[in-house]
């Protein structure tokens, strides 16, 4: 009697998890600059292959999604998680790496490069590319002169929507929903760019939103605008006692120095709140607290412990959703 044959089955099948081809994700070959190009649509759609993500990573760890293709990283600015989990995203799915991510001043910039020559010379060995830059803008000035997919990775005081998609997942993960929540956002209201990009993000949402900061810290008036005018129920305050019992999501940032023209100022604001384990007394069992990392003081590490520090769990997220956004711009998702 002849055996039959077996044949073996893959270890994942993304087949079987993502939606045909003709539904499409509007993010193939597309740059992403800024989450205003992101809907409630494909904030889902984002989200959902985030968790075929973490699904694969959890079951087999890696795969050849991406292989063939290549991400430069190109940092301008210091970064450990997010030049980290870009990485360690086109690792895990089968890509290759250009890391300029720590000594950009001993590249062709030091010589005089301009951006627009940089961008030029990198597309010509990869497929997409990350960039940090300090300069408000830079990331649009990047993708106007290149020929592939550019992922702005933090531009100024400008934007980070890879940082406020993942910020967003993280709270959708851990609260389970996002509309009818109360969200507090603690610290450098003005220069953070995770706060205002995460803002602009939950502006699509029904939430209530708490900005607490020192005076010269204060959100952007024109952000503040924009929220006012989106209906959402918002208020400031100086003190985190106001906050603290009702918050759903305690967001939390450090005060940017590197942001700062007088350092004197930096010093008078700088400790200005630090989150406790006898602050956290206050708050409710079921509240999770969130940092964009890296934190200089303002959460205590015994806080570490607290069940609702979901901050290094938002770390790891980071990685999901950025695996997520490069199969998507290079249309493999």
């Amino acid at each position: 009697m002849l055996r039959e044959e077996t044949k073996l089955q893959p270890l994942f099948n993304f087949d079987e998890l993502t939606p045909p081809p003709s539904m499409g994700n509007g993010l193939t070959g597309k740059d992403v600059i800024s989450v205003s190009q992101f809907n409630k649509d494909k904030i889902d759609y984002v989200f959902a292959r985030a968790r075929e993500m973490r699904e694969m990573v959890d079951r087999v760890g890696a795969v050849d999604l991406l292989k063939g293709f290549v991400l430069a990283c190109l940092f301008y600015e210091p970064s450990t998680r997010t030049s980290s989990s870009f990485i360690a995203a086109m690792e895990r799915l089968g890509g290759g790496i250009i890391p300029i991510t720590q000594g950009v001043q001993f590249s062709s910039v030091s010589k005089g490069e301009t951006l627009a020559d940089t961008i030029r010379t990198l597309e010509q060995y990869a497929d997409v590319i990350v960039m940090r830059h300090p300069e408000l803008g830079a990331a649009q000035v990047a993708a106007d002169y290149a020929g592939i997919p550019i992922i702005n990775a933090g531009d100024g005081t400008g934007e980070h929507p890879t940082q406020a998609l993942l910020d967003l997942f993280t709270i959708q993960e851990e609260l389970g929903r996002i509309d009818g929540l109360k969200i507090a956002m603690v610290g450098d209201l003005r220069y953070g760019r995770t706060v205002h990009s995460l803002t602009r993000l939950l502006m699509q949402y029904d939430v209530s939103l708490r900005f607490v900061s020192p005076e010269i810290l204060r959100l952007p008036l024109t952000l503040m605008n924009d929220v006012i005018d989106s209906g959402i129920n918002v208020r400031e305050t100086h003190d985190v006692a106001d906050v603290i019992e009702n918050a759903d999501v305690l967001y939390v940032t450090r005060v940017q120095k590197e942001r700062f023209t007088d350092l004197v100022q930096y010093e008078e604001v700088k400790d200005h709140y630090e989150i406790t384990t006898e602050i956290m007394e206050k708050a409710k069992q079921k509240m999770i607290v969130m940092h964009p990392f890296p934190r200089v003081g303002e959460i205590h590490y015994n806080v570490d412990a607290d069940p609702r520090a979901a901050y290094f769990r938002q770390t790891k997220n980071g990685m999901y959703i950025r695996m997520a956004l490069l199969a998507a711009v290079l249309g493999r998702a």
